[in-house]
């Protein structure tokens, strides 16, 4: 069994949503990456990352932070939110990333 940290971007922001909804939130972290970083240092190889403005806008709103989170850490990374059609897998596929969800 894989257990994947996850990371809820919002804003380019670490965030949860108080009771799944989107105008109450808590910020944990201003930086994914380093929060990312935190992960893989306590001993994470994948992370789990749902771009929550893209599942409710439809399209992937947070791509520049995710190539971050793949192009400056060494986790293996997987996506949600806001991919709904094989153009946007291909693109975020080429992010690096090695799952879309």
């Amino acid at each position: 069994m894989d257990i994947l940290p996850a990371i809820d971007l919002r804003g380019g922001k670490c965030v949860r949503l108080i009771q799944g909804q989107y105008d109450r939130q808590i910020t944990y972290k201003d930086d994914p990456v380093a929060q990312a970083m935190e992960f893989y240092q306590a001993g994470a190889r994948w992370l789990h990352l749902v771009d929550l403005d893209g599942a409710k806008d439809g399209y992937p709103v947070n791509a520049e932070v995710v190539g971050r989170v793949v192009k400056e850490t060494p986790l293996q990374v997987e996506l949600g939110g806001g991919i709904r059609d094989q153009q946007t897998i291909e693109q975020m596929l080429h992010l690096g990333l090695k799952r879309v969800i």
